[in-house]
Order: C-alpha cells, then structure tokens, then sequence
C-alpha cells in the first residue's frame, strides 16, 4: 500500500490512508514520507486487537469514513482486506461512490463474519485488484469474478533498494542471503548443505537485519534465496532484484510473476530441495550468469514494479471501477482523491 500510494502521489494524484488508531501516541494524522497523508481513525481502545475484538468496532470505523467523505467525497475508495472493505463499502454506498478492493487472501478464516464480507465484497465491490496472477486465479476458482479483476502487483522503491550505495563488508567469501520467509524441511536443509559443502561461501539471514541496512546487506550478495512455500507479494525478491542481484526463488504465489526464469534468476518446484541445492550451486559457480541476471533484474523492477507504474495501473483499475466519471465530468482531473482504507488489528 505504502508503495502504491507513493506513486500515485508523485503521478499527481492525492491518496489518503485510513488506519484504525492502534496506539496512543500515534497523531490522528500525519503526513507519510511517500507524500500522502495518514489518518488514523479511532475505532476501538488504541491498542493492538485480534479478528475477533476488531469486528465490534467495524460500526465506528464505518460513521468515521462517511463523515469524512461527506465533506470531502473521494472518487474511488480502494479497501485492503476485509475488514477495511467492509467498512468502505458501506460508508461508500452512501456518496455513491466507486469501491475497488484487494482481499489479501480469501476464505482464509472461519470467522462467519469474514465469510459474509468477503461474499458481499466478491458480489458488490466495482472491481477486484489482486497482487498476482496466482491470487487472480486463486480468486476466480472461489467465483470472483474474473471479469472485473486485475493484477496490480506490488512494487518496491527503486531508489532506496538501488545497486549503488554503501556495501555490507563481509569476508571476501561468496554471500548467499536468504531473505523473506523461508519454508521449513527440505528447503532450508538443502540451502544449508550447499553452503557446508562450499567452504568459500557463507550464509546471511537478511531477515535479522533491520530495514535501513538491508540495501546495503543486498548489495554485497552474490545469489538471493528466496524460498517461501507461500508468496503474496514477492517483496523480498523485488529488493534483491532492484539492487542487482539474482534470486533463485520457488515458484510459488507472486513469486512466478516476479522472477523472469533464466532471465533474472532461477525458479525451481516447492519443496524441491534438491533441484534448490542444484540451482544455487549451478548458480555460485557461473559469474557471468550471475552478472547477466543482476543486470535484467534491475531492469525488471525499473519496467514492471516502479511506484510511477503501479500509479498507472492502478489508475487504469479505478477508471475501470467507475472514478472516470468524476474525472472527466467535474474539476480537478490532475489531482484525483483516491482513499485506501486499511483496518489493522
């Protein structure tokens, strides 16, 4: 979201952010450094609550946004989840206004609340965005309909995760850095024999750095493992490819439209642990193709993932979802108001 929002900021358009207030000390609203503000709705004791508690405050949340958007409607509402798309598509309802909306897994939850919105959500919402061509199909299957949906993936600032920089100092070592989560069993077991049979590389868990320093711990890899047994974004992978670095990556959720096969690093089968340890080592061995995909994996997430093109796309997705009309018939075409509302627990 963050992402996103960022692009279509600096595409022209005026993006809000709706978040339930979950900590005392946060502002009501503040600006966030991607140049769109944040306003953070009191819904509920400001404190962290689960699914379940969060339900009984879904009301306020509701009153809050249609208060809000009375006295300055949006032209498109894009809620995240289906807690925020609930809300949205209430308060929404009442200015007639154009709800797009992002599941972020469906049918995940006994929950029968959950269940309800999330069939209301697939019948009513004015288009549905998924994060990858797997979710889109994931969601056609539960009978989304695939007629009113597209794929805006997730994107990564380029700026900050960038080839150029400060480099982690290591050893002198080959890196190998596993980043995102990893699958448990056979995968990390066969990253782990490739590295004790290979005295000349080690082993870095991106994981355990902190956010600022992961650009440079990035820079300093020769090969990035990225090796869920799920995916929804692909995050990890577009930072490791937008600081020049291959990924040998399972081909699984975002990750399959992310990593281009031979192209910007290697895909392998789920739980293939060994075609895993083959990859890598294959990988480790040939400089020139780590080379080649570093340079084609930075210029994949320059063309397919920049916040400018996430602005683009989603632009398209609102159109499509009806904020055209406000757009083309009243004022202010270069600043269309688009509000993602986003209830967090």
């Amino acid at each position: 979201m963050a992402e996103l929002c960022a692009g279509l900021s600096i595409s022209g358009h005026d993006p809000v952010v709706y978040t339930r207030r979950g900590d005392p000390t946060s502002p009501a609203t503040s600006g966030a450094d991607g140049g769109y503000d944040v306003v953070r709705v009191p819904a509920g004791p400001p404190c962290a609550l689960t699914e379940n508690e969060l339900v009984e405050h879904l009301g306020d949340f509701t009153e809050f946004l249609a208060e809000q958007w009375r006295e300055r409607p949006p032209d498109v509402v894009h809620s995240h989840h289906w807690t925020s798309g609930l809300v949205s598509m209430i308060a929404a309802h009442r200015i007639r206004v154009p709800v797009v909306h992002s599941f972020h897994g469906f049918g995940e939850t006994a929950l029968e609340q959950r269940s309800n919105a999330e069939a209301l959500l697939a019948r009513r919402a004015a288009w549905i965005s998924a994060t990858s061509s797997a979710e889109a199909a994931h969601l056609s299957q539960l009978g989304v309909r695939r007629s009113q949906m597209s794929v805006v993936p997730s994107g990564v600032n380029s700026d900050f995760f960038d080839p150029e920089g400060p480099v982690a100092v290591h050893d002198g070592r080959m890196r190998v850095v596993v980043t995102g989560e990893l699958a448990h069993g056979t995968t990390s077991s066969a990253i782990g024999a490739v590295v004790s049979a290979m005295d000349h590389v080690e082993l870095v868990d991106a994981n355990a750095v902190p956010r600022a320093d992961r650009p440079a711990l990035l820079r300093s890899a020769d090969v990035a493992v990225c090796a869920p047994s799920d995916e929804r974004y692909g995050s990890a992978a577009l930072e490791a490819m937008a600081c020049g670095v291959p990924v040998v990556a399972t081909a699984v959720g975002a990750l399959s439209d992310v990593v281009l096969p031979d192209v910007t690093g290697l895909l392998i089968g789920p739980r293939d642990g060994r075609r895993l340890a083959q990859s890598l080592k294959a990988l480790l061995a040939d400089e020139t193709r780590r080379e080649q995909f570093g340079i084609a994996a930075r210029d994949r997430v320059l063309g397919r993932y920049s916040r400018r093109r996430l602005a683009r796309e989603a632009m398209t997705v609102y159109e499509r979802a009806g904020a055209g009309r406000a757009v083309t018939g009243g004022a202010a075409p270069d600043r269309q108001r688009c509000h993602d509302a986003g209830v967090r627990t």
